[in-house]
């Protein structure tokens, strides 16, 4: 018997060659009928007999193409039409956006191969992709994601072009960015004035000269302007970092090949895997090998990569080229290159020429640049594999604006607008959250443009009018400031309940946790800065169980990098004025301690907290490792960088039992001070340190008596210590959850503020529906 339906497809459906497996499936079961993209996904109108039909919906599930995501197949039973054929129809533009955008895909194998094939007429063009690849969320300006709605608007169709487009069959039908070197967009290279040199073939081919001559290229990628440098050119590496004011930070690399990439570090099958993804992400590996010698000296045997590209670090960041551009720059090549983020330190990415050339012409001695607008500033992602499980610490090209779905969902939409350093924004819509692409540390104009820039491009993009701004406790992030400046209702959220929620959210749990949450700096409760917390949470109620012992720090936000100032914070609480500086033998100038003591007598600038971030950078000053960093995070990296994870001691601790539970965290330090005195190895007493953490957290656990325990914030992008604490757990009975599809850095704070402030309009509602009942009563 024929049927009738009228089918809508949501999630992530436009831009993956959705309408084109439609058509086909259509047609191979003899179903009649119209297809469409719509603001709210695919739109199907199709009938034929009930059991093709069945089948039909039932293949749309399994055989889905690779890179879409269904998230809904609702039907509706309708009169017959007398469809006689099946037919791909024009978009419908009318309606609330409800539908998913996808993010920009790396070059697919089938675009690469046509595009290294001399018969074919994408030869070695530099914007080769098809629906399975390419720009996305880069391109587009509106939904429904068509040509008309992209950066490509502007390049018409070659009638060779267009025969593809308009062809169910062809792997490029509805391809939007579609395009060839008779009617796409072309490169050229221009000087670091902005004089053009050459264009298409020539503008690669002398670019790769100009990387092999040692200069510094600022290439316009798929998301914005990166510089490309040869890595195993030392001079010019240094070039770099002295022209970007870069000093140790290391830099990103592009290899050429997975096969160059196990020539220079261990690569597990799940790394290889995620390294060759559609995502195409960097991903950080460990070097060959690596000689620890004395204190924080880490060196790895001679390489061809020069060793400024990751001083004293380990680890390398990695990744495969994933445009055709980068694929025909690395060939010419042969080496692994640096790609790092074309922008002045601490600003947004520059993703148009003109502004490029302005600020870049300092550093970079020629442009190789493209005529495709890139709507917006997609950064690389950052992945870091743990525990056989691929961990995003950087979220954006790749991933990013993807939404994650969350349960129980309230009607009220909202915005939240994350936390200061490693900024991203969340819109709350229904049940899903859309987390934007990373934005950054919000330090200067151009990052706050960007941020704002950013919550209307989310509002316009997906039509949402927010119930709610959500935002930091913390009144002094420029991120919280802005919603203050809004009329809008806003709702307020703890920045490290954020990070829990988020987590819990994550990793689907329910019920009751035991939740800890370890960064360096986050608004308390009680005003005062927290960054060492244990938490009994839910997504009805939370605890706070334990914390570690307060201390104050001299110096305000300078302590970030100055860890000089934490040890000297950690010395005041323990000596008061008596602090042995000599017999402590530490390679600080004493006179900077005394100022720092100074300083805390007076109580000038100090402030008060449970930093365990602060507390990895004191230890790191106490052992010599590290006292100033020339980035965020550096002291803590390279104490972690210096244990020797051969050993298994650690050192005794106490908690203080009072009207919370104390972390006591002074007779570890002297314990330190014992082994320094005895010469014990700073590898030594790294690894004893570590493992003290690790012991806490199972110990906490053990008294807080909850199955799941979660582990969350930016302490735990420390791998040894987050792999020691797991084992821990693992051993005494305990799940532990940590982050993996957010960051558990604050890249993650946005998804975890729209989680809480989810948790937090339900059970008000609740409430009020509880007391309004017995009121009736």
């Amino acid at each position: 018997m024929k049927q009738r339906f009228k089918i809508l497809i949501q999630g992530a459906v436009q831009g993956v060659g959705f309408r084109p497996f439609i058509y086909k499936l259509a047609c191979e079961l003899n179903l009649n009928g119209i297809i469409a993209n719509n603001v709210n996904g695919v739109s199907i109108d199709v009938e034929g007999d009930e059991g093709l039909l069945n089948e039909f919906i039932s293949r749309i599930k399994f055989d889905k193409p690779r890179h879409s995501v269904i998230n809904s197949i609702n039907k509706t039973k309708l009169e017959l039409n007398g469809y006689d054929d099946f037919k791909i129809i024009e978009s419908e533009s009318s309606g609330e956006p409800n539908t998913i955008i996808l993010p920009d895909i790396a070059v697919c194998n089938e675009c690469f191969y046509e595009m290294l094939d001399p018969e074919n007429r994408r030869y070695l063009y530099p914007f080769i992709n098809c629906t399975n690849c390419g720009p996305r969320f880069s391109i587009i300006d509106s939904l429904p994601y068509d040509r008309p709605n992209t950066s490509m608007k502007n390049f018409e169709m070659c009638d060779q072009c267009r025969e593809e487009y308009e062809n169910p069959l062809d792997r490029r039908f509805h391809a939007q960015p579609i395009a060839c070197p008779k009617c796409g967009p072309q490169v050229q290279l221009l000087n670091h004035n902005g004089k053009l040199i050459c264009e298409k073939e020539d503008a690669i081919s002398e670019a790769f000269q100009k990387i092999k001559e040692g200069r510094i290229i600022a290439l316009k990628g798929l998301g914005g302007f990166q510089l490309i440098v040869n890595a195993v050119d030392d001079n010019a590496v240094r070039k770099l970092r002295e022209r970007k004011h870069r000093d140790e930070k290391p830099f990103a690399l592009m290899f050429p090949s997975i096969e160059m990439i196990h020539d220079h570090c261990i690569v597990s099958g799940v790394e290889k895997n995620t390294l060759v993804s559609s995502e195409s992400p960097i991903v950080l590996l460990k070097k060959k090998s690596f000689i620890r010698h004395q204190a924080s000296s880490i060196q790895h045997p001679a390489s061809s990569i020069s060793e400024s590209v990751a001083p004293k670090n380990p680890y390398l960041g990695v990744m495969l080229p994933y445009t055709p551009l980068h694929y025909l720059l690395m060939q010419e090549l042969g080496e692994p290159i640096i790609a790092t983020s074309g922008n002045i330190s601490e600003e947004p990415m520059c993703i148009d020429e003109n502004e490029a050339i302005e600020k870049l012409s300092g550093i970079a001695d020629y442009f190789l640049i493209h005529n495709r607008p890139i709507v917006r500033p997609v950064d690389d992602s950052i992945v870091r594999v743990i525990k056989q499980k691929p961990t995003i610490l950087r979220r954006a090209r790749g991933y990013a604006p993807l939404p994650i779905s969350i349960r129980n969902a309230a009607e009220e939409n909202f915005v939240c607008v994350g936390g200061h350093l490693k900024n991203t924004i969340s819109m709350k819509k229904g049940n899903e959250v859309f987390i934007s692409q990373h934005i950054g540390d919000l330090e200067n104009t151009e990052a706050e443009k960007y941020f704002c820039n950013t919550i209307s491009d989310f509002k316009q993009m997906y039509k949402v009018n927010p119930d709610y701004l959500v935002h930091d406790l913390h009144p002094d992030y420029l991120s919280s400031k802005f919603c203050h400046q809004q009329k809008a209702k806003t709702i307020p959220v703890q920045h490290h309940l954020a990070h829990i929620a988020g987590c819990y959210e994550e990793n689907n749990l329910e019920g009751k946790c035991f939740a800890v949450c370890w960064d360096g700096t986050g608004f308390g409760l009680d005003n005062t800065i927290w960054g060492g917390e244990f938490f009994i949470y839910s997504e009805d109620d939370f605890n706070r169980a334990a914390h570690f012992r307060k201390f104050r720090i001299p110096g305000g936000d300078a302590a970030v990098k100055d860890a000089r100032r934490s040890l000297t914070g950690i010395l005041y609480e323990i000596f008061g004025n008596a602090i042995p500086f000599s017999k402590l033998n530490l390679a600080v100038p004493e006179n900077d301690l005394r100022l720092f003591t100074q300083m805390l007598n007076k109580n000038l600038n100090c402030f008060e907290t449970t930093s365990v971030g602060r507390i990895f950078d004191a230890v790191s000053s106490l052992l010599s490792i590290c006292s100033k960093s020339s980035y965020e995070g550096q002291a803590a990296m390279m104490l972690e960088f210096a244990a020797d994870q051969t050993i298994l001691s650690r050192y005794d601790f106490n908690l203080t039992d009072k009207s919370i539970l104390i972390f006591d965290w002074q007779p570890m330090f002297e314990q330190m001070f014992i082994d320094l005195e005895k010469e014990i190895s700073v590898s030594e007493i790294s690894a004893k340190f570590h493992n003290t953490l690790a012991e806490i957290i199972a110990t906490l656990a053990n008294r807080a008596a909850q199955k799941n325990v979660v582990l969350t914030g930016g302490c735990f992008q420390n791998v040894l210590l987050l792999e020691l604490t797991i084992n821990r757990l693992t051993e005494n009975g305990f799940i532990p959850y940590w982050n993996q599809k957010i960051p558990t850095n604050d890249g993650g704070i946005s998804f975890g503020q729209a989680v809480f402030a989810n948790h937090l309009i339900i059970k008000n509602k609740q409430h009020k529906l509880v007391k309004t009942e017995s009121e009736r009563v």
